[in-house]
């Protein structure tokens, strides 16, 4: 295999940019200077092009085998559209049977291997307090799974763990292991009393009301409180709301440390999309908020109040999603790893609201960090995995289910006007993507382990 030579690119880093050159040499960058001679590598030119460290999208649920059906994107899909939107390693989920930790999560690293053609680690769910969960824990960690998902809410499903000195128990533990506790915030017992005294109906308008911003507030108290007894840090999931953003902020002042994510759903579009017709699609959870909630989101994301943006990608199809407009029933979840760079590049292009270097830090390099993939991935280094983006900046187009590529066959940024695109995504020194076409193959993606 030849060397590859990237010329002429604005490198971008967390702290820098600079004009530079990239060799490639097998699956790793092998050296960075402003000017390299490699005799026989294969030249690709970047004039007027952003080179950055290929995209960690930290949060989606691909092949998700939910309410007896399963999402639009499998690892495969999942994988294309990855590469599509310049992703090259994303952070799935494995759910917990309440019987061996480990194991759950080797079944889906086997089932990911199949069929991924980018690289993928995991999140592992833990549904419920056991005797054996130590040792769950500890055999989790040896495998390399260095983060657990938690619920304060669904209740009726069997996630939530609803005992308090549990959860307590589970923290320490995490502590004491330097396991990431990752939490989807939401207050059970809040949605319960508003849903069992609800006069009204069940339609997609209605569920911001159902599951309204105090519910995700009093979660984000109640397991922030617990953490700080506990002396552990906290991982909230896709925070939605101001009135939770608030929450973050007073537990950060009583020396909480938290490390936030968001979406861009919730930075862009609020509840005016749970109307009319096509209201179905835009149900997940927790639900779309207001203006005010996405201003404040997006004001929280560029002074850094927010470190990481991932996707929540969960992609039911559109007839799917269109089945139902009762929220009980509508398969949620939406699209999105796809849009990520275009719809955050677009805080930069907006006059420097963002600059482009927090960006690398919110969709690369902050998430390898946190979740003990760096400096294997998230950097343009020598001696990293030479997973890189080559980023049209000046590139002008419109969202739509005819320019992205999910199964679902639908995007809920439909009809958004954006900057940038990625044109060519490198996934170990090997293109999968470029001229727009899709050059990935099933079971290329490797498993990465999380080295905190």
């Amino acid at each position: 295999m030849s060397n590859i030579l990237i010329q002429n690119g604005l490198l971008i880093d967390t702290e820098w940019k600079r004009r530079a050159d990239i060799l490639i040499s097998g699956s790793k960058i092998i050296k960075i200077a402003p000017h390299i001679n490699e005799e026989g590598a294969k030249i690709v030119h970047a004039d007027g092009m952003l080179v950055l460290p290929g995209l960690i999208d930290a949060h989606t649920h691909y092949h998700l085998i939910s309410r007896g059906t399963v999402t639009a994107d499998s690892f495969r899909e999942g994988s294309r559209l990855a590469a599509f939107g310049g992703v090259t390693t994303v952070i799935d989920f494995a759910d917990d049977d309440k019987k061996n930790l480990a194991q759950c999560s080797r079944d889906r690293i086997s089932a990911m291997s199949k069929e991924m053609s980018i690289d993928f680690s995991l999140h592992q769910g833990v549904y419920g307090y056991r005797e054996s969960l130590k040792e769950e824990l500890e055999e989790l960690k040896k495998l390399g799974v260095g983060t657990i998902k938690l619920f304060t809410t669904y209740k009726n499903v069997g996630y939530l763990v609803e005992n308090r000195d549990e959860l307590k128990s589970i923290f320490s533990m995490c502590g004491e292991l330097g396991l990431m506790i990752s939490i989807h915030c939401e207050d059970d017992k809040t949605i319960e009393e508003i849903s069992n005294s609800w006069k009204g109906d069940f339609s997609p308008s209605s569920h911001p009301d159902l599951r309204p911003s105090i519910a995700e507030a009093r979660a984000i108290e109640y397991v922030g409180s617990i953490a700080l007894e506990a002396n552990v840090g906290l991982y909230i999931v896709h925070l939605s709301s101001k009135e939770g953003l608030e929450v973050v902020r007073s537990l950060r002042d009583r020396g909480l440390k938290i490390i936030v994510e968001t979406t861009p759903h919730y930075l862009f579009l609020d509840r005016s999309k749970l109307e009319g017709e096509f209201a179905s699609l835009y149900v997940m959870t927790p639900p779309l908020r207001t203006k005010e909630d996405n201003e404040a989101l997006q004001e929280a994301l560029c002074n850094g109040e927010i470190q990481v943006v991932a996707s929540d990608h969960c992609a039911f199809t559109y007839e799917q999603k269109l089945r139902s407009s009762d929220t009980r029933t509508i398969y949620p979840g939406i699209p999105g790893t796809e849009e990520i760079l275009p719809l955050i590049y677009s805080l930069v292009a907006q006059g420097e609201r963002l600059t482009v270097n927090e960006l690398v830090n919110l969709l690369s390099t902050g998430p390898a960090k946190y979740f003990g993939l760096y400096p294997q991935k998230g950097v343009l280094r020598e001696g990293s995995d030479a997973d890189i983006v080559i980023f049209n900046p000046d590139y002008l187009w419109t969202l739509s289910r005819e320019t992205t590529h999910s199964a679902s066959l639908y995007t809920p940024y439909e009809g958004i006007n954006v900057q940038g695109k990625a044109v060519m995504t490198y996934l170990r020194g090997r293109l999968i993507m470029g001229d727009n076409m899709y050059l990935g193959i099933d079971g290329d993606g490797r498993f990465v382990k999380a080295t905190r």
